[in-house]
């Protein structure tokens, strides 16, 4: 019996020591252009990574994103959208249209990457890293709905997370940007 406690103890370590390895720049994506895109060459930054959706009524944030990442790109931040379609077939366009989409009417500058699945069976790894605790080390967090919010810091680790109906520019996220 101590054997078998033992055995499922050090399991238990082990498991959390691999989860608190793993972090952000473990990752691959692609961008929206279908181009391979390594996470690990944001080494350094503070990251947001943010789902998002075309049709939903959380849709302008993408406008307060981009006006976040131009005010502090250049002050080692950067946001990563990933568009999914998860949460009532709000993003229902392909790769092309939700980047004109959001060029078109958002003036987006902020890399995009392709369409993925954010919860669920299909859930994309990252994701899977992002909203489970037994993977990041730091906290579970189910994404909820379209346009929330991770935060990771500059070890590419996950620092917080902001909800979706937190706006990109409040207080929290701007304290957390500024290191304040």
């Amino acid at each position: 019996m101590i054997k078998i406690l033992f055995s499922l103890v050090l399991l238990f370590v082990l498991s959390g020591l691999s989860a608190q390895n793993k972090v952000l720049y473990n990752f691959k994506a692609n961008t929206i252009d279908g181009q391979p895109f390594d996470l690990s060459s944001l080494k350094g930054k503070k990251i947001m990574v943010v789902n998002t959706a075309s049709k939903c009524g959380l849709t302008p944030q993408y406008a307060q994103l981009e006006k976040l990442y131009e005010k502090y790109k250049n002050q080692n931040f950067v946001i990563i959208g990933f568009p999914a379609n998860n949460f009532m077939a709000q993003e229902p366009g392909t790769n092309s249209e939700i980047k004109e989409f959001c060029t078109l009417n958002y003036g987006v500058t902020f890399p995009m990457m392709s369409k993925i699945s954010v919860k669920g069976e299909d859930i994309d790894p990252l994701y899977g890293w992002l909203t489970s605790k037994a993977q990041n080390g730091v906290l579970d967090s189910p994404v909820q709905w379209n346009f929330q919010k991770f935060l990771i810091d500059e070890k590419g680790q996950v620092a917080d997370v902001a909800l979706p109906k937190e706006l990109p520019d409040n207080e929290k996220i701007v304290k957390w940007i500024e290191g304040r």
